[in-house]
């Protein structure tokens, strides 16, 4: 297992967000020091800006520098794939640069889950809803799977819609899933991914992993009872972290 962080400074909501400091460390270097203790082969921080690199190399990161083109993590993770030599048939774990509490645990879940399923190209990760906001929030994105684990569909809406729930005014979210957005691929997987445009639905949603759906690809879920702690991708959501860490 290879363990690949990108890494993008400017972020829209919380320009530097790599680099903003949380108890004496910047974001990134919280991520990368969870990552490592996952006993992943490599830890690899890809970005496309110097200031971050100078920071990771710092702490002692490997670093990849990549182009400042790419539109999402992955293509950034893909580029780093190829500069660093990782073989198709090798799991790649993408672990957002801004999830300084992301379990270890879950991470090798997640790459496990992959390598357990052979017919799966993607493996990715939920917890099951217990809260009715939560629930009807379109800034939570829910996953419904079949039988065996693998994702029928990835929605900001409420789903699966609970209709004799609702009526009777029950809780309506007793088989809803919240999708945690960490991915492990076959690191062959992600070379061909990149190359496909963005699908109908992948727009609608601005979901990317629907892509791997509207392909006909299959992406195996795991399911956790360790919920992982918030990201930070606004302002409040770096003054939530940095009072957890005090």
């Amino acid at each position: 297992m290879h363990i690949i962080i990108p890494a993008r400074y400017a972020s829209t909501r919380l320009p530097g967000k790599p680099l903003v400091d949380i108890a004496g460390k910047p974001l990134v270097q919280h991520v990368y020091e969870r990552a490592r203790r996952c006993g992943a082969q490599s830890v690899i921080i890809a970005t496309d800006d110097d200031r971050i690199r100078q920071k990771a190399e710092g702490f002692g990161a490997q670093v990849c520098m990549t182009s400042v083109q790419h539109r999402s993590g992955t293509e950034r993770v893909a580029e780093a794939i190829k500069k660093s030599g990782i073989g198709d048939d090798e799991i790649v774990v993408n672990l957002q640069g801004d999830e300084p509490l992301m379990p270890p645990s879950l991470i090798k879940q997640v790459a496990q889950a992959l390598a357990a399923t052979p017919d799966a190209v993607v493996a990715t990760a939920c917890h099951g809803i217990h809260d009715h906001a939560e629930f009807i929030n379109p800034n939570v994105v829910k996953v419904v799977v079949d039988e065996k684990g693998h994702a029928l569909y990835f929605s900001r809406a409420p789903i699966p819609w609970p209709r004799d729930a609702m009526a009777r005014n029950e809780k309506p979210f007793q088989q809803a899933r919240r999708h945690i957005g960490i991915y492990a691929y076959r690191a062959g997987f992600v070379h061909r991914y990149v190359t496909w445009s963005s699908c109908p639905l992948e727009e609608v949603e601005q979901l990317e992993q629907l892509r791997v759906l509207w392909h006909g690809e299959r992406i195996v879920v795991h399911e956790t009872v360790e919920s992982p702690g918030p990201g930070v991708d606004t302002p409040e959501d770096l003054e939530r972290i940095q009072k957890y860490f005090t």
